[in-house]
Order: C-alpha cells, then sequence, then structure tokens
C-alpha cells in the first residue's frame, strides 16, 4: 500500500476518529474540546517553523531545544503541535509569553488525512518541520515537502515492534522516510533499523536522548525537602510511585502496606500517569483503607498521612524531589514504560518492572549503574521499597549511579541543535 491508498483508506475510517474523541472524553474531558484544530478546520498563521510531540514526554523532552532555538533566533516563530491535552497543557505553561507575543502558536496537530493534513501546512508554510522521537506520519511528511519545508527527525526512536511494522509496508514507508533530510537518533541500534529500512546512512546521526540534558531548577530539590520537613516526614521514608497505570494501583499499595509494618510513618506519593485516571485512582486507595490526602483538593499532609495522591499535572518532579526512592509506572503491565531519568536526575535509586521495551538502553545503563532494579511482579516490589527503606548507604550508592550516567551522556542537546540551526541555515 503506498500514500495513495493509505489516504484513501483512513479518508473512509475518518468516521472513527469522531468515535475516538468520544471514548476518549468519556475519562478526559479535554477531548471534548478543540475539534476545529484535531480536523484541520482552525484558522492558523503561517510561522518559520513546524515542531510536534505528540505527548507530555516528548513535548518535555524538545522543552530545551525550543528555548535553545527561540533564544538564538529572535526573529524566528514557530507552531508547536502536540496529539494529547498533557502535551498541549505543558506548551502553554512554557510559553505564556511567546504564546502572547506571537512567536509560538499552538495547536492539536491535524488527523493525517490528506484534507485536514494538508489545509494546515498550507496554512502554517514552514520552512523547517521539527518531528519529534516517532512521531512518523505518511501525509504530515508528504505535505511538508510539498511545501518546501526541511524535515528533521529529532530525538528519533525506533523500536523494533515498529521497524517491523515499517517492514511490511515499504511502499509506504520507504517513499515518506526518503522525505526526510535527517534524522537524528537516540541510538546506534536505531540508526541501523532506520538504515536498513532504506534511508540513506549519511542522514542519520546518532545524537544521544535530549532526555539526559534534563533541566532542573536548583531550588526544586531544597524546596521539596522544606515541604517534606513540614509534613513531618524527615525522617521517615518517603517513595514515589509515578506515572502508574490501573492494573499498578494495587501492587503499590500492597508494598505500601507492608513498608508500613516496619515503617508506620513512612508516606507514598502516588501519581497517575494520565488524568482520566485519577478518579479511579482515588477509590482504589479509599477502599484501601489508608489515610489519603489528594493534591487537587489543597489538604495538608501531616504526621499521619499514608499516601499522598497526586492528581495534578506538572508536579511529578516536585514529589521526586521530596523523596528517598521511586517506582516508574507503565512497567508492571504491558504497556512499554516510562523515562527514568528524572528520577535518576535528583539522586533516587529506581525501581520499575520488566515491561521497559520503550527504554531499554535507558534502563540497561541504570542498571549497569547499579540504580536501576527491575522487579518482577508486585511481591519483588514490596521486597524492594522494604530494602529501599531501611538501607541508606545503599541509596546514596544507587542514587550516585544513576547521576553519573546521567553526565556521562549529557550533550544531545547540543548536537541536535546544530542540526536543525544548520537547516534553518539552509532555507
Amino acid at each position: 500500500m503506498n500514500r495513495i491508498g493509505y489516504s484513501i483508506l483512513v479518508t473512509l475510517l475518518s468516521p472513527l476518529l469522531l468515535l475516538y474523541l468520544l471514548l476518549r472524553a468519556r475519562k478526559s474531558p479535554e477531548y471534548r474540546l478543540r475539534w476545529s484544530e484535531r480536523f484541520g478546520l482552525h484558522k492558523v498563521r503561517a510561522t518559520d517553523m513546524l515542531l510536534h510531540s505528540v505527548s507530555m514526554g516528548e513535548t518535555l523532552a524538545a522543552l530545551p531545544l525550543i528555548r535553545r532555538l527561540l533564544a538564538t533566533h529572535p526573529e524566528l516563530t514557530i507552531t508547536i503541535t502536540t496529539s494529547s491535552p498533557t502535551g498541549s497543557a505543558e506548551v502553554a505553561k512554557a510559553f505564556a509569553g511567546e504564546l502572547a507575543a506571537g512567536r509560538v502558536q499552538h495547536l492539536y496537530l491535524p488527523f493525517d488525512l490528506p484534507c485536514c493534513i494538508g489545509r494546515f501546512v498550507r496554512q502554517v508554510q514552514p520552512q523547517v518541520c521539527v518531528i519529534m522521537e516517532t512521531e512518523l506520519w505518511p501525509n504530515v511528511i508528504h505535505y511538508a515537502a510539498e511545501q518546501g519545508a526541511r524535515i528533521i527527525l529529532a530525538n528519533g526512536r525506533l523500536s523494533a515492534k515498529s521497524f517491523a511494522q515499517y517492514q511490511k509496508w515499504p511502499s509506504l514507508s520507504r517513499p515518506m522516510l526518503a522525505k526526510l533530510d535527517c534524522l537524528a537518533v537516540q541510538t546506534q541500534a536505531e540508526a541501523d533499523r532506520f538504515i536498513e529500512l532504506g534511508v540513506a546512512p549519511d542522514k542519520v546521526l546518532v545524537c544521544g536522548s535530549l532526555k539526559f540534558d534534563l533541566p532542573l531548577d536548583p531550588q526544586l530539590q531544597p524546596g521539596s525537602q522544606v515541604m517534606r520537613s513540614d509534613w513531618h516526614k524527615a525522617d521517615a521514608p518517603v517513595w514515589v510511585a509515578g506515572s502508574v497505570h490501573p492494573g499498578e494501583f494495587a501492587a503499590v499499595i500492597t508494598a505500601h502496606k507492608a513498608l508500613l509494618d516496619h515503617f508506620p510513618q513512612a508516606l507514598l506519593i502516588m501519581v497517575p500517569r494520565h488524568p482520566e485516571q485519577f478518579a479511579s485512582a482515588a477509590q482504589v486507595l479509599a477502599d484501601s483503607g489508608l489515610t489519603v490526602v489528594r493534591r487537587s483538593e489543597g489538604m495538608a499532609v501531616t504526621r499521619e498521612t499514608q499516601v499522598l495522591l497526586g492528581d495534578t499535572m506538572g508536579e511529578l518532579l516536585q514529589w521526586y524531589a521530596a523523596a528517598d526512592f521511586a517506582f516508574v509506572g507503565g512497567t508492571l503491565i504491558p504497556n512499554g514504560g516510562h523515562n527514568p531519568l528524572e528520577a535518576a536526575a535528583l539522586g533516587l535509586p529506581v525501581i520499575m518492572g520488566p515491561n521497559h521495551r520503550d527504554f531499554l538502553e535507558i534502563t540497561g545503563m541504570l542498571q549497569q549503574a547499579g540504580n536501576l532494579c527491575v522487579v518482577k511482579d508486585a511481591a519483588a516490589l514490596a521486597l524492594r521499597v522494604a530494602e529501599l527503606a531501611s538501607n541508606e548507604p545503599a541509596r546514596a550508592a544507587a542514587g550516585e549511579g544513576g547521576i553519573a550516567v546521567l553526565e556521562r551522556n549529557r550533550g544531545a542537546l547540543t548536537r541536535q541543535y546544530t542540526l536543525v540551526e544548520s537547516l534553518l541555515n539552509q532555507v
């Protein structure tokens, strides 16, 4: 199937996109809004650059790159697109001033329907198109190239599963990949996969992951530790279960109950991955019999609090900075996992389940450095939580190992900024 066949198919199936939005809106009301953007009906203005980052994780990785481009090119205007409400919220928060001044324009990326995405790209008229990580859509790339934009895949990833899917449809994937001017990928494994798919080797550069260049506010950790003292938890174990999903809530609660048997003042900060999971997490915690405070309700954490439910957005780093160690979710279920580097960057030992295929190289490095422990199930999670809570020297050593991994791998931001700037200079 080539792009024309793909376009006909997605157009015929477009009524399912309405069903998709309605189903997502049942759990996350934000999906009821801004449909004109998703179908390319919203009026947009032309900008120099189009940058797409699908959700919150990709957006957070892209923020330092965008900030550097805006700082070093005062004349530059950028359209930033996302696909999820969480990614949209991050853009709105990070670039409030630039949005008001007109230097940044933010919208949802339209669905990859030819009539929708073609209209959108013709309005934006980008000179450079930056696509973050894995968001390769045939019509997005076709119309951007037709518009004359130079196209770069930044912070590129290509899992073995995605590689196999591309191999199944060479008449669709090869022409799409051929339109990319540059691929800045995270690892050699990804470079090899793209080259095997037919990308010219001189277009592929291994630049590392932008996530290693995570910028941290120097006041973050001191501020969070003051907050921890205000909770009367300075001398009690505090741990975070970050980006957890339904299917993991019970395992996390079981591990914390076991910890409370030995440390009655211990605090768990449980942070669901998606806003639509907040209510179900609150119900599971209410049924557990634990003493729970919901962040969204503004109630104070006290000496008696056993669980803080982080049911707000954008505060995960603050919780990590207040903790002794962390479990990173999406890994005790077949999800693919989430980024462990935020916790490691703050000196925390990290625990993950076995399903972390989206971060195999990162998790391998953290394991080798003694920072990351992979647990196979709820029982193993409880044992590791108890071990870390009772062994401060082990926590310190694991934390130092994680920080060392980040220090050794910094530099992706400079390398990828240089590539994007070179494309800007060519237009």
